[in-house]
């Protein structure tokens, strides 16, 4: 079977399952067990499935996954990141779209303690919508800003995604989660400029509500008691890593620990939060490692056939430029965002898009974060992104999905700049972890 016949062969089966309804995991075990029969031999064929699937979830490298998660999952269950909002409402005063800023900044703050962009949006949409559409926010200004710094919680470390990225692409798993804090913290920055920007110009969008502020210690005492140790954790975990004193594993287990401690200083560490925290850690880690194991198989089956080298000759042999070929690389990834969730845009690109990475010469963390970026707008691009159902589920039933839609639409466009920034200034992905991981 020819090369352009096995790809036509697998990526049909796949879009036949996914347009049935098929979870991603189990299409593509579905596909792999076909092309272990088809492409590997048979009986044999099927045990070197098992023995790469064993392989690939005892990879030391998939560890920090879920630590990351299990500090997202101790935040919410335990109540702290209310606290934390809390903090930020007595401190951000006298602004335009104050809710909206709020929510952006907290949202950057649970970003660098979360490994869960889903958890995020959840989180402050059931917390801050409610309250925004009772003062009369339009829908856009209340939906929008939630949604879109969800989707910087995968740029700003700790995220499951980029350690999973990582893993799967052979790029630093530490490097790439430096790699993405510059990026997202200049993303957040823009929100919050264009929310100020944005009602200043049209008070309406958001009306102001006056009440009496909190003055004095009673103001920043909130901030300093239940935000500042959460910004503490993240320094943590990425002094621990850039200065070498831990692998990203014992970094993600230091900065699980410190959460724990944390919320138990705080009194909010009960057992029933703890269970449910560890049942939702166990639940998420289960079905990351369950799409491992069908990445691994899945980039067999291609390599072996001969799907991957005929596809990479085939561009290599082309006459363009890198620059073409990267915007290519990058283009298809953002419509497939539209259609297919972040761990399948991995399993169905990166064992073609690396090998063009090194024929071609990219610096692979400046990839990378441009990887990354692709798969945060996916989170928010119609009609299948993610955190759009998210939002879906904890608006209003009067909230309409055009809503949604156009709620988020200026935030692609900022994230789309952005993907264009880090392509023309590949120091926005590369200075920071180049100047931590020196030594």
């Amino acid at each position: 079977m020819l090369w352009w016949q096995t790809l036509a062969l697998l990526f049909g089966i796949l879009t036949l399952l996914l347009v049935l309804g098929l979870p991603a995991g189990f299409a593509f075990l579905a596909i792999n067990l076909v092309g272990a029969v088809v492409f590997l031999g048979g009986e044999a064929g099927l045990m070197q499935v098992v023995r790469s699937g064993v392989a690939s979830v005892t990879n030391f490298s998939l560890t920090p996954i879920p630590f990351f998660v299990l500090m997202g999952e101790v935040l919410f269950h335990t109540g702290v990141a209310m606290k934390a909002i809390d903090a930020f409402d007595n401190v951000i005063w006298r602004v335009p779209g104050r809710l909206s800023v709020i929510a952006v900044v907290a949202g950057t703050v649970f970003s660098a303690i979360s490994g869960s962009t889903i958890a995020t949006t959840a989180l402050l949409g059931s917390l801050l919508l409610p309250e925004m559409l009772r003062r009369h926010y339009h829908p856009s200004m209340a939906m929008g800003p939630i949604m879109a710094i969800g989707g910087v919680d995968m740029l700003i470390p700790p995220s499951a995604l980029t350690v999973l990225l990582g893993s799967l692409a052979g790029i630093s798993i530490s490097g790439l989660l430096i790699a993405g804090v510059v990026p997202g913290a200049l993303l957040a920055t823009v929100f919050v400029a264009y929310i100020l920007l944005r009602t200043w110009r049209d008070p309406t969008l958001a009306p102001r509500f006056e009440h009496a502020p909190v003055t004095g210690w009673a103001r920043w005492r909130p901030l300093v008691i239940y935000v500042a140790p959460l910004l503490l954790i993240f320094v943590v975990v990425i002094a621990a890593m850039s200065a070498g004193w831990a692998t990203p594993t014992e970094s993600a287990a230091i900065g699980a620990l410190a959460t724990l401690v944390v919320a138990t200083a705080y009194r909010a560490l009960t057992l029933k939060a703890l269970m449910q925290a560890l049942l939702g850690t166990a639940a998420i880690t289960g079905i990351i490692l369950f799409i491992i194991i069908s990445a691994t198989t899945f980039s067999q089956i291609l390599s072996f056939s001969g799907a991957t080298d005929g596809l990479v000759s085939l561009v290599q042999g082309v006459d363009l430029s890198p620059r073409v070929v990267l915007i290519g690389m990058l283009a298809i990834l953002l419509l497939l965002g539209c259609f297919l969730d972040q761990v399948s845009m991995m399993l169905v690109t990166l064992p073609f898009y690396m090998p063009l990475v090194q024929h071609f010469g990219f610096d692979p963390l400046w990839f990378g974060v441009m990887f990354l970026i692709c798969m945060q707008l996916g989170l928010l691009t119609p009609p299948f992104g993610m955190l759009l159902f998210t939002m879906r589920g904890v608006a209003p039933k009067h909230i309409t999905t055009p809503q949604i839609f156009r709620a988020v639409a200026p935030y692609v466009l900022f994230g789309l700049l952005m993907l264009v920034l880090v392509m023309l200034m590949p120091g926005l992905a590369t200075w920071l972890p180049g100047t931590l991981l020196r030594n």
